[in-house]
């Protein structure tokens, strides 16, 4: 559980100044962000149904 919350902290920081820009790495953790967001607006969605 401790993995996967670390994950998503690192997902949506920002990059320090020491780390080398990698297109490949920028593009992944941006699908990650809208996927993450995604996920949660429709697990509030189900809620939402399932409570009213």
């Amino acid at each position: 559980m401790k993995q996967v919350f670390s994950y998503f902290i690192q997902v949506f920081k920002k990059n320090g100044p020491h780390q080398a820009p990698n297109f490949n790495l920028k593009v992944m953790h941006g699908i990650n962000k809208v996927s993450i967001i995604l996920f949660l607006f429709c697990v509030l969605v189900m809620l939402y149904r399932a409570i009213f």
